[in-house]
């Protein structure tokens, strides 16, 4: 095929499925119990400079838990995904955890505002950036999950996004229309939180999984934590529930409320009191220093950070906001809460 002027943006990871594959096959595909706290999961695979994806979308279903971990024990140098990351993004930047990232969504938390924080690291020089639109990150992560080094796409095409990713852009040799070349992301880490889960790493997520299916396939390790552990006889009796395999999976951790302050469908609604004193603390850096020393830094785990936020009378009230909302069955068809 013949290559066109394309994206002049650095790749951070490498689209080449032989090298995952060689990964991927010391694998265990074993049925283990991979049950462990959020702690040890990130001591054992969350590396400095590993590539981290985070699962769920924008402020719905984020692995907060994890994140607060990574955040807590100093991981440095990451690569990040930007797939509509919002409040993860927010947390990652308050740790300067980062020092590259794909970006297709950061700094906003949609309809709330942006973030100071987050602006202040982007444009301090300390992020490298390549861009891509959301819809081109998923194609990554569906490249990757196919075991191809790239996607063909229309996206992007006549516009700065292109100019400024990593994209190749080449000659059709159907049509000789320009077609853009999404190239595969492995990424050595995904995070994702789900509804259930057994303890070998089959989980169940209610709603939309937006891109939690593909990149499980895509990255090389998996934390997943989830709202509650279920039993495998529970998973067997309705496969068809299993969103994501246990054997892609390597660490499995309970964390009720792991998903706080987003929103956690059919469980409980995101707080958007906390959420708005993320953004207000944060246009003071020394203020908001202070802030993450007080909710993540100097907090033993998650659960501390909970009760600093309300306890479970809080996640009450945020469950009752859940409930008052329409909602389906709890896998299927439509059904007014009442």
């Amino acid at each position: 095929m013949k290559e066109l002027p394309g994206g002049i943006g650095e790749l951070f990871t490498s689209p080449d499925p032989d090298e995952a594959r060689a990964h991927f096959r010391t694998k265990s595909r074993a049925l283990t119990n991979k049950l462990m706290t959020v702690k040890e999961a990130v001591r054992r695979f969350v590396h400095d400079g590993d590539y981290l994806a985070v699962g769920g979308f924008g402020g719905v279903r984020i692995p907060t838990a994890v994140l607060h971990e990574i955040v807590r024990q100093g991981r440095k140098r990451l690569g990040f995904a930007g797939h509509t990351a919002t409040h993860d993004n927010q947390i990652m930047a308050a740790g300067e955890c980062f020092d590259r990232c794909d970006i297709a969504y950061v700094v906003g938390l949609e309809a709330r505002g942006l973030s100071p924080q987050s602006r202040r690291y982007f444009e301090s020089g300390k992020v490298k950036m390549t861009e891509w639109t959301n819809a081109g990150l998923y194609w990554r992560y569906q490249a990757a999950a196919l075991g191809v080094p790239f996607i063909p796409g229309r996206s992007m095409l006549g516009t700065d996004t292109l100019k400024y990713s990593g994209a190749k852009v080449v000659e059709c040799p159907y049509t000789g229309k320009p077609l853009v070349l999404f190239p595969a992301l492995y990424p050595d880490i995904a995070v994702i939180h789900v509804h259930e889960a057994d303890v070998h790493g089959n989980a169940r997520i209610q709603g939309t999984t937006i891109a939690d299916q593909t990149l499980a396939r895509a990255a090389k390790h998996i934390i997943l934590t989830a709202e509650k552990i279920i039993s495998t006889d529970e998973i067997r009796r309705d496969p068809s529930l299993t969103r994501i395999p246990y054997y892609a999976v390597d660490a499995v951790c309970e964390a009720p409320y792991g998903g706080y302050p987003s929103n956690m469908p059919y469980l409980y609604f995101s707080d958007e009191e906390h959420l708005r004193l993320w953004l207000e603390v944060e246009k003071d850096p020394v203020a908001h220093q202070k802030f993450i020393d007080k909710y993540i830094r100097n907090t033993r785990d998650f659960n501390e950070y909970l009760q600093l936020c309300g306890g479970l009378g809080r996640m009450i009230e945020l469950e009752r906001l859940e409930r008052l909302i329409p909602k389906p069955d709890t896998y299927g068809d439509e059904r007014e809460v009442l």
